[in-house]
């Protein structure tokens, strides 16, 4: 029970992460992907008024983010054999997607700096 409980906060962490990074990007990236999907640009673009919040919205994914990688590789494990969290490839799975997440958080986070090419 111990290990499905701290596999599901691993997950909350990269949910939060994610979420957070979404509304980092949200003055930017979201217009241009909501009108890449078809819908229409005048209101996403009210989107812009989520600007003055990207840095916060910035900090709060590195600190999840800091957080689930703190949990993954440096905090011990506490299992007990033949537990779920004891196996290697759980762990290393779980790795592999924290990786996955940050690399597209990284990619959001640094859209803005590169967004006016697509406009």
């Amino acid at each position: 029970m111990q290990s499905l409980n701290a596999s599901m906060k691993t997950s909350t962490l990269m949910v939060a992460g994610v979420l957070s990074a979404i509304g980092a990007t949200a003055c930017c990236f979201a217009p241009l992907l909501l009108v890449l999907l078809g819908f229409g640009g005048a209101w996403a673009a009210r989107m812009k008024s989520l600007e003055p919040f990207q840095p916060l919205f910035i900090a709060m994914t590195l600190g999840f983010m800091a957080f689930g990688f703190y949990r993954l590789y440096m905090l011990p494990r506490r299992c007990a054999p033949g537990e779920a969290c004891a196996l290697p490839h759980v762990l290393r799975r779980q790795r592999i997607a924290w990786w996955i997440v940050a690399a597209v958080i990284m990619f959001m986070a640094a859209f803005p700096l590169f967004a006016d090419y697509f406009y």
